[in-house]
């Protein structure tokens, strides 16, 4: 392994483009089971306004050889802090850098955008069904209620 991330001090890399996503080995190669990475506090920038974007975001993957480095997983989601993307470029971009990083067997990210100019906007991608036998927990992030 040549992690560069892990166990050194690292900034924050400028923009996603030169983000690095690293993986280690799967300890278990073979045996089906879910990662679940969530990313609380989300944010980017609206690409019109400049205006700051906030979403909670849940990563679901089933690995298969490799897994993604949490810790430059964490880089790469904060890399977007200056960016200015559309919510809909943001979630599927995470969700397409991620499976070109570590080829998982499946992938699913739902992105839960808090709402700008009076609406929320949900994204959800995955890369297709889920494996048979892969138990999936529910996101755990209910549905926009507003103030009531």
């Amino acid at each position: 392994m040549s992690l560069t991330q892990l166990g050194h001090a690292t900034p924050l890399p400028a923009d996603p483009e030169t983000a690095v996503l690293e993986t280690v080995p799967n300890p278990h190669p073979g045996s089906l089971y879910l990662v679940r990475f969530t990313a609380p506090e989300f944010t980017s920038l609206c690409p019109i306004t400049g205006q700051p974007d906030f979403a909670h975001l849940v990563i679901d993957y089933a690995p298969d050889a490799a897994l993604v480095e949490s810790k430059s997983l964490k880089l790469f989601l904060g890399s977007f802090r200056n960016h200015g993307a559309f919510h809909e470029d943001c979630t599927v971009g995470i969700a397409k850098r991620f499976v070109a990083a570590c080829v998982p067997t499946w992938l699913r990210i739902a992105g839960y955008w808090y709402p700008r100019g009076g609406i929320p906007i949900d994204v959800f991608w995955q890369t297709g069904p889920a494996p048979a036998g892969l138990w999936l927990p529910d996101p755990g992030v209910p549905p926009y209620r507003g103030r009531g």
